[in-house]
């Protein structure tokens, strides 16, 4: 079965077209024939190597699907073949203290389909039946595909991890990526007022256009510190989105208001970070990591989803035989939303 991924860790240039076994469900689980796969800035994480993840290679890439079930396992979850179907490509195994307590997320055996297993830029992939949900009527498989990673994971950083309540001041570090595009929609459908900080003002009518309130740009001259206090009229921010990492978290942590949170949910620029920790204690601030959703979220996303309430943003789709083209569009960060790829034919 041919897929787009890699062979070996490297950059760009280790991008390829590789072949690997056509899978077949197990008991409990579900084939898809994909329709879509949407790329993610986890994939390029992937592609590069990421330290204590080992992944099977050659390796396909992509977190993001939606398709038809072709085959299923006996799986109990209602699942028949020929419906029209998103994945949820978080994968919990069910059995721990916090996939019990309903917080699948924190499942220490979580893994993430494109980054510990087979990904979606390919024909057909196998999940657990739960991991397959119907694809809203509303949405075309190239949507269905660009929304379910993006949206839970801005779900869960600000409803749950954020704890965010109407009227909320909330800025998103960063305009035009994946999340970004859905931590907008899902800010202001709880009720925020929503800032959108970025170093590139051609974003700007794009991201007023999904709801934000504010758009401001940051430099060297200007930095994102001190653009976010000054947009507050110099009261801070309750949340802050942050998913940059070394050049922006530091900034992000001074512009926040008393008992202010910054949430992280990546680290595109680096990783590692020197943080003033004074300025944490005596605003009673605080600094939260948020991955994925839940089951609950998950499905509390999907309805949204399903009602019209939040859209998946969608830059490019590209066929298969031109993924690499999509990768590297992606890549670049230029893009506004998603970049799908159609799945190879028949």
């Amino acid at each position: 079965m041919r897929g787009f991924g890699f062979a070996e860790h490297g950059g760009l240039d280790r991008l390829a077209y590789v072949d690997i076994p056509e899978p077949a469900p197990g008991p409990g689980e579900v084939r898809v024939r994909l329709r879509a796969a949407a790329f993610n800035r986890l994939d390029r994480f992937t592609l590069e190597g990421i330290p204590g993840v080992a992944v099977e290679r050659p390796h396909v890439l992509g977190s993001d699907g939606a398709g038809v079930v072709d085959r299923t396992g006996g799986s109990d979850d209602g699942v028949r073949v020929g419906s029209k179907v998103l994945l949820n490509p978080g994968i919990w195994d069910g059995t721990c203290d916090a996939c019990r307590a309903g917080d699948e997320a924190l499942c220490r055996s979580y893994r993430i389909v494109g980054e510990h297993l087979q990904g979606t830029v390919t024909r057909s992939v196998v999940v657990p039946g739960r991991n397959v949900h119907p694809l809203p009527e509303r949405l075309s498989f190239a949507e269905g595909a660009a929304a379910p990673l993006v949206f839970e994971t801005a779900w869960r950083a600000l409803a749950t991890v954020g704890r965010v309540a109407p009227g909320a001041r909330v800025a998103i570090v960063g305009a035009g990526g994946g999340v970004s595009t859905a931590a907008v929609q899902v800010a202001k459908l709880l009720g925020c007022h929503v800032v959108v900080a970025s170093r590139s003002a051609e974003r700007r009518e794009r991201a007023l256009a999904l709801g934000a309130d504010a758009f401001l740009t940051f430099d060297e001259e200007h930095p994102l510190d001190r653009a976010l206090w000054e947009e507050s009229a110099k009261r801070g921010l309750d949340v802050i989105l942050d998913s940059v990492g070394a050049p922006t978290l530091p900034r992000s942590v001074r512009a926040l208001a008393r008992g202010g949170r910054v949430v992280v949910i990546g680290a595109t620029a680096g990783p590692t970070v020197e943080l003033d920790v004074r300025t944490l204690f005596w605003r009673q601030a605080s600094i939260r990591g948020s991955t994925m959703a839940s089951a609950r979220e998950f499905d509390e996303v999907l309805a949204h989803l399903a009602a019209g309430r939040l859209r998946p943003v969608i830059e490019a789709e590209l066929p298969f035989d031109r993924a690499e083209e999509a990768f590297r569009r992606f890549d670049r960060g230029h893009p506004f939303g998603k970049v799908v790829v159609d799945a190879p034919p028949d």
